[in-house]
């Protein structure tokens, strides 16, 4: 399927790349000092830290990927959005942030530090840099396959214009210059997304027609749910609820990728409420990104003029289905805005991370491990330096990318590995008082080697079982759920038993760090619309009816 995009089209995709560095330019001339580049002076006002909160995940393993995802699994994909990221989302802003902004840290692994000692953070700093590596790599994977097959471009070509657009504006401007690119990516991607569904949606006839022609468990996201072969994400609602609460509350919780966008707020009230004003938008997000993969696999019924591509092995490719639907609707001119909008969906995923990376990189490892007492100058150079860095590593990893028919379920096992049992950590680093260095370090690393062990031992969809293929599941997904949560008990129960062995921290050194040895807030505003817990409770009634309407 390749498009003929015509001048209008690459003059739009054009004035984009052109803009996007135009920021970084711009920002380039306030950044003076390693802080500015790598935390943005934490001067960020309110409403842009929760766009950029929201953005910063809004990659293209997201939009593309949560469209495979629907076309795969049907509207309980939208179990990623109402249970697996909004009530991590008010936790994260009701009761995490005080810890995180108030303690000063630089980042989520110089809170482990502050918490624990140095080994627990330099674990969790090695791997969430692996991570963000990973990650970034996906966005790339994608915008350089969907360049491939929708306009016929070289992959290569295509991996190294798009990693070196990225990598100019964030070396020029750092996070500032991602953070404001990524709020006007968040509208690009919207309003370059919301007309292929209402237009879809038009012509299958609506949900009425979805559910007309699509299975029954397709467009049900709790009622198939009572055993795991009676649904096609293969889960049952135990599995569920354990899997993507572990894996989700670990991502938004302790990524430092989004929690860095709440840290650069002006204050702590600010901080508190931006992942919570992101849930709203948050929320509404599966009718753009879950809808096109629905309307992927029913217009086939309605339009004699569309096909499901298929992949080399024959079977459908569920990739393709929101670039698909793009081809198929929109005309010249306007095939530029889609087109933009998958484009943006890169470069926000990957500056994101590559933002993150750069922090992690400067302040976790860099500066306690190699060079301790150097100047500021010295620092802002490696953190651009890592930027670069970043990049190409990420190039590497866009090559294993390939062997995945859906991303989202490639990505939900490297968050199995990393965010599932680290949230564990911060659960009884912020609330257990007794936790201690010793017992999250153990913790951490048997969580990790718990879901390495899951993954050897259990197969799915011709994945894992490097160890011995002792027992088959039904998808990548639940495969990934099931590494979540096991990999979240078995920290649990390691940090537990090793802290209760070990000698505890002085109380005196935990005031700040941990519940109930922490000063309440007390500087809220008075009108409860601007407080954190009356807009969490809403956020939260909200999300509950959405659940029961697709019940």
């Amino acid at each position: 399927m390749q498009l003929d995009l015509h001048a209008a089209d690459y003059a739009i995709i054009s004035l984009y790349f052109v803009f996007v560095l135009g920021v970084g330019w711009l920002v380039k001339r306030k950044v003076k000092t390693s802080n500015d580049y790598l935390m943005s002076g934490r001067s960020v006002p309110l409403w842009i830290t929760s766009l950029a909160f929201i953005s910063a995940n809004l990659g293209a393993q997201e939009v593309i990927g949560m469209a495979a995802s629907g076309a795969k699994y049907g509207i309980m994909t939208s179990h990623f959005y109402w249970i697996g990221a909004i009530p991590a989302m008010i936790f994260l802003g009701v009761l995490m942030m005080p810890f995180y902004y108030g303690s000063k840290a630089r980042s989520v692994p110089e809170y482990l530090k502050l918490r624990f000692d140095e080994k627990t953070r330099s674990l969790n700093a090695i791997s969430f840099a692996a991570m963000t590596v990973f990650s970034s790599g996906i966005s790339m994977y994608v915008l350089a396959r969907l360049l491939e097959l929708i306009l016929g471009w070289d992959f290569d070509l295509s991996v190294l214009l798009s990693a070196g657009i990225v990598m100019g504006y964030i070396f020029l401007g750092g996070l500032t210059s991602a953070v404001y690119n990524e709020v006007l990516q968040f509208f690009l991607i919207v309003l370059g997304i919301a007309p292929v569904v209402f237009v879809g949606l038009h012509e299958v006839g609506g949900w009425d027609g979805i559910v007309a022609k699509l299975s029954p468990p397709m467009t049900s996201s709790w009622r198939y749910m009572d055993e795991a072969g009676h649904n096609p994400m293969g889960v049952s609602t135990g599995m569920l609820v354990a899997g993507s609460l572990a894996s989700s509350f670990g991502y938004w919780c302790t990524d430092f990728l989004v929690v860095q966008r709440a840290m650069i707020a002006r204050n702590l009230a600010d901080a508190r409420k931006t992942p919570i004003l992101a849930a709203v938008p948050k929320m509404l997000m599966p009718f753009i990104v879950i809808f096109p993969g629905l309307i992927f696999m029913a217009l086939p019924h309605f339009s004699s003029g569309f096909s499901i591509p298929v992949g080399a092995d024959g079977a459908p490719d569920f990739n393709m289905a929101l670039p698909s639907l793009i081809a198929h609707y929109y005309p010249t001119g306007l095939l530029g805005v889609g087109l933009t909008a998958l484009l943006a969906s890169f470069m926000s995923g990957m500056a994101g991370n590559v933002t993150a990376f750069n922090t992690i990189w400067t302040f976790d490892i860099y500066q306690p491990y190699f060079v301790k007492n150097a100047s500021d100058r010295h620092y802002l150079w490696v953190g651009k330096l890592t930027t670069v860095a970043g990049i190409v590593l990420s190039i590497g990893v866009a090559y294993l990318a390939a062997g995945f028919n859906n991303i989202n379920d490639f990505l939900q096992v490297v968050f199995s590995f990393v965010n599932a049992p680290l949230f564990a950590t911060f659960l009884l680093g912020m609330f257990w008082k007794r936790a201690t260095g010793h017992g999250a370090f153990a913790g951490l690393l048997g969580g990790t080697l718990a879901a390495a062990a899951v993954h050897g031992l259990t197969v799915a969809e011709g994945k894992g079982g490097w160890i011995a293929p002792v027992f088959e599941l039904g998808s990548g997904l639940s495969h990934a759920f099931n590494m979540a949560w096991i990999a979240f008990s078995a920290n649990i129960v390691v940090t537990i038993l090793v802290s209760l062995a070990t000698k505890p921290a002085a109380p005196g050194s935990l005031t700040g760090l941990v519940y109930g040895l922490t000063p309440k807030v007390t500087d809220e505003p008075k009108a409860w619309y601007l407080r954190p817990v009356p807009l969490a409770i809403a956020v939260a009634v909200a999300c509950l009816i959405l659940n029961l309407m697709f019940a």
